[in-house]
């Protein structure tokens, strides 16, 4: 909910993650360090406490995710923030709350790899992110800011995400959006409530018929039949929470596809080839699961060529291929082990004739 206050503050972006985790009504966060999103840790340590809640450093983050999972049982907001190889620790707790349909926001401010790789910004989680991660036919919603406005807003919305259906909400951020600056508008956002009434959680029964929440279903048919609910669920997932952005698209015959920094820089591009009178364009999927394929396919005007910009070795590649169904009109371009693409290589790359790499 906002009000028309517009005041704006200075704020990093993994400041304005956490900020906007505070105004969602977060009262639990569970988190270990690691860089390059220790300035969120730090600033929930002292937010945390301003508001009521809990903050917790961890041992882990196996034992954060683990947290997250008890204080996501209470019916409580929860939270928890890692950088690449930490989300991959977390994995398997991400799966556990899938399984019990449980309610949690998931930041990863995603850094180069693989292994320990370095502390450079990159985007090569996007498959771990958008196909499950973890073990089991599950699915999380993920978000992908382009800007510290946008990492305060989603990570707000994503806790409503998580509440509406009942399941994980992943933020994907880069390093770059993390550490950078920008001022937001923060004090139109009246903080929610927290731990609005939630029939399913366990917070005593007294009363009432005991809650059970659990993912071991072990009687004969059981968990297929759970499954085949969180695929219905998922469904509904896919129809109703699609999110992208068009920039100069209505008579593109050259498109720029690309999200997060990634999308910052793809955005200068498609203006600098416009004042050289080349039809470009951007599209920026924001669901990066639920991917918006319908709303890709329908720029292609049979002719159009299509260029995929990644911080990786192109893994959103594969989604704008399925979404155009035509390899030859679709190039990649990307930088891994913590290269940030430039302007100059770009538009040097939207200038190529079609051809599938």
């Amino acid at each position: 909910m906002k009000t028309k206050n517009t005041e704006k503050i200075l704020i990093t972006g993994n400041e304005a993650c956490g900020e906007g985790a505070i105004r969602a009504g977060c009262k639990f966060y569970a988190g270990y360090p690691i860089t390059p999103q220790n300035e969120l840790t730090s600033y929930m340590s002292k937010r945390m406490d301003e508001v009521g809640g809990i903050f917790i450093q961890a041992e882990s983050e196996l034992a954060a995710i683990s947290m997250v999972f008890g204080a996501a049982v209470t019916g409580a907001r929860a939270i928890t923030t890692s950088s690449s190889p930490g989300i991959s620790l977390k994995q398997e707790g991400i799966s556990y709350l899938a399984g019990c349909e449980l309610p949690a926001v998931i930041v990863n401010i995603m850094r180069a790899g693989p292994g320990l790789g370095n502390i450079s910004p990159a985007q090569s989680d996007y498959f771990q992110a958008t196909r499950g991660g973890g073990h089991g036919d599950y699915r999380t919603i993920v978000l992908a800011p382009g800007s510290c406005q946008e990492m305060f807003d989603f990570t707000y919305a994503s806790f409503n995400l998580a509440d509406k259906y009942r399941n994980p909400v992943m933020i994907l951020g880069d390093g770059i959006l993390g550490q950078m600056m920008e001022p937001i508008q923060v004090a139109g956002y009246r903080p929610q409530a927290a731990g609005s009434k939630k029939p399913w959680a366990l917070t005593g029964c007294k009363g009432r018929k005991p809650n059970v929440i659990r993912s071991l279903l072990l009687k004969e048919g059981a968990l297929e039949e759970f499954n085949r609910k969180l695929e219905k669920k998922y469904s509904l997932i896919n129809k109703n929470e699609l999110r992208f952005e068009k920039y100069k698209t209505e008579d593109a015959k050259i498109v720029i596809v690309a999200y997060g920094t990634s999308s910052r820089i793809a955005r200068a591009c498609v203006n600098r080839l416009r004042n050289d009178k080349i039809k470009a364009g951007l599209f920026r999927p924001i669901s990066l699961w639920p991917f918006p394929y319908k709303a890709l396919k329908a720029l292609d005007k049979g002719k159009t060529r299509f260029l995929t910009v990644e911080m990786s070795a192109g893994q959103m590649l594969e989604d704008v291929r399925l979404a155009v169904q035509c390899d030859k009109r679709v190039r990649f371009y990307g930088r891994t082990g913590g290269g940030v693409p430039r302007e100059e290589d770009i538009i040097k790359e939207a200038c190529l004739p079609a051809g599938r790499l």
